[in-house]
């Protein structure tokens, strides 16, 4: 039993820190236009991206040889 409230636990602080990152975004945007809220996702969201696709040209390259 103690995984499953280990779990429950777990959940709930995720939903909670998701709200809150939520409630922060909405504050934050809440006076924008469509095109400045576009820009600014596009900014907090270029990161993640870049780090996305250097992590999947990474997968696609062979590994490296070794000779012995």
């Amino acid at each position: 039993m103690t995984t499953q409230t280990h779990s429950n636990n777990t959940t709930l602080g995720m939903v909670q820190a998701m709200r809150a990152i939520r409630e922060e975004i909405s504050k934050e945007i809440k006076d924008m236009t469509f095109e400045e809220e576009r820009a600014y996702l596009d900014k907090l969201l270029a990161p993640k991206e870049q780090q996305q696709a250097a992590n999947n040209i990474a997968a696609l390259q062979p590994p490296l040889m070794v000779n012995d």
